[in-house]
C-alpha cells in the first residue's frame, strides 16, 4: 500500500520499489572477494577544530571531533563527499557507514572525507556544529585536495542522515564576520545522499533514541519543528538521493517519504529508492542480496548528474560490513552502546 501511494504522488519523477530476490541477481552477485579497510590503509585523522573545540567537556579522544581524508590515487572527478556515519547520536558507526563508504567512493576516483563527530553525552547544538564545521573545513582545503568547492556533497546514514539533511536545509546563510576564516565559508552541501535516514524529530515518525540523544527528552515544540527537516525543505535544498527499506524496523519509512514529497513540492531534483525489505543500518548492504544493488543505483545517479564520469573505475564488489567501530581507532564515537 505504501508503494502504491508513493507512485501516485511522484508523477514524472523517478521512484523505484525494487524486488531483487530473483535467481539471476543471486547468480550475478553470489561470489565476490572481500573488501578490506584497515588502520594501516587510512590517513591519520585531522582535528576538526584548531585548539579546544567549542563546547568541549574535556580533552579526551571522545571530545575531539576528527576528519579522515580519503583521497584517490587517480582522481576521476573534482566532486567530493563528506561521509557522516550514523549511530543514533550515541556512537558513530565509523566502520561500515564511514570508512567502507569512503573506500567505495575513493575506489571510483572520488575523494571522501569521513567525519567522526561528538555524540552523547554531548547534545544539541554540538553535533550540528560539528557537521557544519566539517563541510566548511573541506571547502577551506578544496584546492589542496583537488576538490571543486562547488561540488561537495554529503552522505549521511541513519542519524547521520539527520545531520546531513540538516546541512542541506539549514545552511542557507554565511557569516562573513566570523572570527575564524573557515567559519565564513558555506556549510551547505551541493548534493545529498541519505541512506535509511532519520529526518524528522516529530514523535509520530522520528527515531526517539536519536531525538532524545540530540535534543533531550523534553525539547521545545519550536526546536522539534526546526530540526524536523522534512518541514525545512525549500527550492534551494540540494539534489538528493534517498535509499530506504519499506519495513525498516528502526526508523519509519515516512522519514524518507515525507522528505521526498517536500522535495517534489519545492521542485528539488532527486530520487527515492524504496526496497521491499525490512532492514536498518546495512551500509552498502553487501551481505544482503536483495539490497546490495542500491549502491549501483547511486553510482548511476552520480554519473547522470556529472559527478562521476561514465568511465570511472568500478566500485569494490559487495562485501560483508566492517564492524561499527574499527579496532585500533579512538575518537568521539568510539563507545558503541549495547542496545
Amino acid at each position: 500500500m505504501i508503494a502504491a501511494s508513493i507512485l501516485m504522488t511522484v508523477a514524472m519523477r523517478k521512484l523505484t520499489l525494487l524486488l531483487l530476490a530473483c535467481a539471476g541477481f543471486l547468480a550475478m552477485t553470489a561470489s565476490a572477494p572481500a573488501q578490506t579497510v584497515s588502520a594501516q590503509g587510512l590517513p591519520k585523522p585531522m582535528p576538526l577544530y584548531q585548539g579546544t573545540p567549542p563546547g568541549a567537556l574535556g580533552n579526551k579522544p571522545q571530545d575531539i571531533p576528527e576528519l579522515y581524508v580519503m583521497l584517490p590515487k587517480k582522481p576521476t572527478t573534482s566532486a567530493a563527499v563528506l561521509v557522516i556515519p550514523g549511530g543514533g547520536y550515541e556512537f558513530v558507526a565509523l566502520g561500515h557507514e564511514g570508512f567502507q563508504i569512503g573506500e567505495w567512493l575513493r575506489a571510483q576516483g572520488m575523494p571522501a572525507i569521513v567525519l567522526d563527530y561528538r555524540v552523547a553525552p554531548y547534545h544539541y547544538p554540538v553535533e550540528i556544529e560539528d557537521g557544519m564545521r566539517a563541510m566548511r573545513v573541506i571547502r577551506a582545503h578544496a584546492k589542496e585536495w583537488g576538490i571543486d568547492p562547488n561540488r561537495i556533497g554529503v552522505w549521511g546514514s541513519s542519524a547521520g542522515g539527520h545531520l546531513a539533511s540538516t546541512l542541506g536545509t539549514h545552511c542557507n546563510k554565511m557569516n562573513p564576520n566570523a572570527a575564524d576564516p573557515i567559519d565564513r565559508l558555506s556549510c551547505k552541501p551541493d548534493f545529498m545522499v541519505l541512506a535509511y535516514p532519520v529526518i524528522s524529530m516529530r514523535k509520530s515518525i522520528t527515531h526517539m533514541g536519536s531525538r532524545n540523544a540530540l535534543l533531550g527528552k523534553n525539547p521545545s515544540p519550536a526546536l522539534v519543528k526546526k530540526y524536523s527537516n522534512e518541514l525545512q525543505v525549500s527550492p534551494s535544498t540540494p539534489p538528493t538521493f534517498l535509499f530506504a527499506t519499506e519495513r525498516d524496523p528502526v526508523v519509519p519509512i515516512h522519514n524518507s517519504i515525507d522528505f521526498y514529497n517536500a522535495m517534489i513540492r519545492n521542485g528539488v531534483p532527486g530520487e527515492l529508492h524504496i526496497f521491499d525489505y525490512s532492514n536498518h543500518g546495512c551500509g552498502l548492504c553487501g551481505s544482503i542480496i536483495p539490497l546490495r544493488a542500491w549502491p549501483g543505483l547511486l553510482r548511476q545517479w552520480f554519473i547522470d548528474r556529472s559527478l562521476l564520469p561514465p568511465n570511472a573505475p568500478p566500485p569494490p564488489p559487495p562485501a560483508p560490513n566492517l564492524p561499527d567501530w574499527m579496532p585500533g581507532f579512538q575518537g568521539p564515537g568510539m563507545t558503541v552502546p549495547k542496545w
